[in-house]
């Protein structure tokens, strides 16, 4: 059977429960076994469940091979505690059986003085490489790139082509995609293992390769790269410098892993809090604290600005005080509707669906958008108003109104916050909710009270 069904096979019947009964009945041997048949994230996953003494030696039992590929997926609190257990030799083994950009990223967030018993010991090659790596921006295309691909020339022919594949494969990340490079490595085409099988032996790579490449700069926003994928259905994408020489190539995984550290990150910034670089169980709760505390201050101090228009109007209130029942109600139909809007034009720049350029078609749209809404939940209220509260139509006027007003107001705002930060190199997502929705409250507040003074007598 071969050992990516075994992997499957055995994940369905072993659970970790399991696994730590076999640590505590210090039964090593059969643990290595089982371990060393499950995928390497999972095992990595296993390991950082285990307390720091036990999961060095379950880290200890595996061969170098899944060692290091286990390695790459744990925490950098996790790497820091191995690399700390284990000698240089085996602190050398592992980073040579790893790629250089998970190398790279491993180093990035480890302390200087470990670094450099890191760089110390590995292979010399491996290390110019990983040196050059660390000179790019570690959110661009460069400090995501690995070096570990395969390039062809154009002139060989297929057969030519396969053997090199299979000379060089051994180390390569991927071999599915292979670029075409002259002597210089500037990029010239590409070419799959789909195409080479497809064709003769005799036949020529440049007769083979496509010329149109989709490619990135050293440069390129690491985002901007991952959208390659999703917009090109790409597997790989190659990554050269000013002078087109191919550098390096970014694939899907590590595409993938941008993506969702991106999103995971606009959702944090979209509920007012700070990023967090750990997950959420494994940050402890003086960072979750920490992380929360400033945005919360913002918004509260902030939110006097509501308390000192209704203060303002205190006496507009306390003539007529069922004008008060309807404030909770106006200031959350503001917020939801700016939510709406903030969050679809967040996320279709996120997805490079939504450019600034776009503002004004974005813009008149919504404004259909909050005529419609506007008009169906004022007309709801006027109802509701005078069934409920006879007597009271011209309150429900005026709170039919402000509904129209705010809600046309709010999703306006809802999208000339988000594309005006995005305009001014600010992320979108600090536009969100939590600030949309504090500055509507204050609108929607004086809005409704100016109508209260224009319609209603005696106020």
């Amino acid at each position: 059977m071969p050992r990516l069904f075994q992997k499957i096979t055995i994940m369905e019947r072993v659970n970790f429960d399991e696994l730590m009964l076999l640590i505590e009945q210090k039964k090593f041997r059969e643990l290595k076994d089982i371990l060393e048949n499950l995928n390497e994230a999972d095992v990595a996953e296993f390991i950082q469940e285990l307390p720091q003494n036990d999961a060095i030696i379950v880290f200890r039992l595996l061969r170098k091979e899944i060692a290091a590929e286990v390695f790459s997926f744990l925490d950098i609190d996790i790497q820091q505690l191995i690399v700390n257990a284990v000698t240089d030799n085996e602190l050398q083994e592992i980073i040579d059986e790893l790629f250089v950009d998970d190398a790279v990223d491993i180093i990035e967030e480890l302390p200087a003085n470990v670094v450099k018993r890191i760089l110390k010991g590995i292979d010399p090659k491996k290390r110019n490489i990983i040196n050059q790596f660390l000179k790019y921006h570690e959110n661009s295309a460069g400090g995501i790139m690995t070096a570990e691909f395969i390039n062809l020339r154009k002139n060989m022919n297929v057969a030519q082509a396969f053997e090199y594949i299979r000379k060089n494969a051994i180390d390569k990340e991927t071999i599915y995609t292979c670029y075409v490079t002259d002597s210089s490595k500037i990029l010239e085409g590409v070419v799959t293992v789909k195409d080479l099988f497809l064709a003769n032996d005799g036949d020529l790579v440049k007769d083979i390769m496509d010329t149109d490449v989709i490619s990135a700069y050293t440069s390129d926003d690491e985002e901007e790269v991952a959208a390659l994928f999703s917009k090109y259905d790409l597997l790989s994408v190659p990554v050269v410098d000013k002078e087109n020489r191919l550098v390096g190539i970014v694939t899907v995984d590590d595409a993938v892993d941008v993506l969702t550290t991106e999103a995971t990150e606009d959702f944090e910034i979209m509920g007012a809090m700070r990023p967090s670089e750990k997950p959420y169980l494994r940050t402890n709760i003086f960072t979750l604290a920490r992380n929360r505390i400033p945005w919360l201050l913002i918004l509260m101090i902030s939110a006097m600005f509501t308390g000192a228009i209704l203060t303002h109007f205190e006496e507009a209130f306390a003539a007529l005080p069922i004008l008060v029942t309807f404030i909770p109600m106006l200031t959350d139909t503001g917020g939801n509707s700016g939510s709406q809007a903030s969050t679809l034009v967040i996320r279709g720049m996120a997805l490079n669906e939504i450019a600034t350029k776009d503002f004004f078609k974005v813009l008149v749209k919504e404004l259909g958008v909050s005529v419609i809404v506007g008009f169906v939940l004022a007309f709801v209220n006027l109802v509701r108003i005078i069934i409920f509260n006879p007597g009271q139509t011209l309150v429900g006027v005026v709170v039919a109104f402000s509904v129209l007003a705010t809600v046309i107001i709010a999703k306006s705002l809802g999208v000339i916050l988000p594309m005006l930060a995005k305009k001014l190199k600010f992320d979108p997502a600090l536009m969100a909710s939590p600030l949309l929705t504090t500055i509507v409250d204050a609108i929607s507040l004086i809005i409704y009270f100016l109508f209260a003074e224009s319609i209603l007598p005696g106020l």
